[in-house]
């Protein structure tokens, strides 16, 4: 449910396939609503990530033309054999490329069908050596990790790991899934 006040900004990650097309779309606002720009006759609003720029000098997100800024913007869409298999997206701030190569290794390196891909345990590199996983991460793997150096912590819930949603073609088939840690869902028709 919506709650009172201002929004704190989000992103919407949306893939679509027919018998011909696809797409993998992703929209967020930064810090509020995006840039407060909405494209006239359409509603959407503009996103604002050019906050991420610096003046700094040799930074590498120093201002330049024709840059664009450090972010997490990122629709993702597979391919073999330069022929599509299908969109897919992670939300989720620094989750997301983190997210999508979780659920990219679970597709291609595993073989997992896309639902059981976005439903799998997941990780999360914070900073140094820190990691957080999800309850769900079997025991071992986590006291491994440690052994190793990592500071594990397991968290309670499942809000840090993203929300993913992914729709591959699979012997001429649309094959859609979205994962129960966010509120999206697979739709046919």
């Amino acid at each position: 449910l919506a709650k009172p006040g201002l929004p704190k900004g989000g992103t919407v990650y949306l893939a679509a396939a027919d018998g011909e097309l696809m797409v993998s779309f992703i929209q967020s606002n930064f810090q509020g609503f995006g840039s407060g720009i909405v494209i006239p006759g359409t509603g959407i609003a503009l996103q604002n990530r050019a906050l991420g720029f610096t003046p700094e000098s040799g930074h590498p997100n120093q201002v330049a033309p024709g840059k664009r800024s450090y972010h997490t913007i990122i629709p993702g869409f597979l391919t073999q054999n330069g022929q599509p298999l299908g969109p897919f997206g992670v939300m989720g701030g620094p989750m997301q490329p983190q997210g999508h190569l979780q659920v990219v290794v679970n597709l291609a390196d595993y073989g997992m069908n896309p639902q059981a891909a976005l439903d799998a345990p997941r990780w999360r590199f914070v900073d140094g050596s820190q990691v957080l996983l999800e309850q769900s991460v079997p025991r071992h793997i986590a006291l491994e990790l440690a052994e190793m150096g990592h500071d594990i912590q397991v968290m309670a819930d499942s809000i840090n790991f993203g929300k993913g949603q992914v729709i591959l073609r699979q012997s001429g088939v649309l094959v859609a899934a979205s994962e129960p840690r966010g509120d999206g869902l697979a739709l046919a028709g």
